[in-house]
Order: C-alpha cells, then sequence, then structure tokens
C-alpha cells in the first residue's frame, strides 16, 4: 500500500461502532476491515471480534483504525481515557454543516462553529470514543482551503 502523507491511525474501544459513527458523522467510507477472534486472542469468548485494522476515507484522505488491545500492548490502553490531545482537522464546504452532522451522530459540540481572525469558520466536535475534530472553511480569500501562494496574495 503507498499511500503518500500521514495517515492518523486512532485506536479505540468499540472500533466497529467507531466505523458506523465515522460513517455517519464524517461520511467515511470503509475500504476494508480485518477482525480477529478467539482463535487469534486466546481467552476470548466465541463472538468476541475485534477490528485489528480497517482502512477508512475520509474526506478524500486515508485514516487507519483499530480496537484497542490493551492484553497486547504490556496491558496498557491505547484508546483515549478522556478527549485526545490530537485534533484531527477536517476543511469542509460548510463547518457548521459538519458540526451538526457529527453532533446528530452522537459527537459533542466542543466549540460551536464561529467566525475566527485568521479567515475561516471553525468550530471542534469530540467524537463518542474520545477524539477531537475540528472543521473549518474559509469566510473570504484566505483560509485552510487555499494553497499558501493563495493565502499570501490575500
Amino acid at each position: 500500500m503507498d499511500i503518500p502523507g500521514v495517515i492518523p491511525h486512532l485506536v479505540v474501544k468499540g472500533a466497529a461502532k467507531a466505523i458506523d459513527f465515522y460513517k455517519a458523522a464524517l461520511g467515511a467510507e470503509e475500504l476494508g476491515r480485518h477482525a480477529v477472534g478467539p482463535e487469534f486472542m486466546p481467552g476470548t469468548a466465541a463472538g468476541d471480534e475485534r477490528i485489528m485494522h480497517a482502512t477508512l476515507k475520509i474526506n478524500g484522505t486515508t485514516v487507519f483504525l483499530c480496537d484497542d488491545f490493551p492484553d497486547m500492548c504490556g496491558g496498557v490502553s491505547r484508546a483515549p481515557a478522556g478527549p485526545s490531545p490530537v485534533t484531527l482537522h477536517v476543511c469542509v464546504p460548510s463547518a457548521d454543516a459538519a458540526i451538526a452532522r457529527a453532533a446528530a451522530a452522537g459527537a459533542t459540540v466542543t466549540m460551536p462553529a464561529e467566525d475566527m481572525f485568521w479567515g475561516d469558520r471553525y468550530g471542534q466536535v469530540v467524537d463518542p470514543f474520545g477524539h477531537a475534530w475540528s472543521f473549518s472553511h474559509p469566510l473570504a480569500n484566505a483560509g485552510c482551503n487555499d494553497s499558501p501562494a493563495e493565502a499570501k496574495a490575500a
């Protein structure tokens, strides 16, 4: 798999539910998943499958996702215990609509969309799995959707 750039890899508790959430909240497209069950995780109950790896496409960007496997990480959970210190940013046609869609799917709005001094309308949510997301769209000729040359000219 040759994907340019940095690929966020989200760890969650309940990856199957997270995938459904990201589809509803962000319009994610599921490109694939690899689930594992008792044959891979001795001591787990039949039907207790977890997702070892999933690939999503969100707003044209690849995102990896997996269930939390503390039993394979020295007993340490890697899923956020509270809001993640990392914010995933998405440039969208309407920050207000993106925030409303995410909230309708179950996200918590932590910053309603506002016009910002840097030239974007911007807001944030936290998804039910502890990951923070921000959304913006440009107000005028400057913003996240502009190239550096366009922003400099504005």
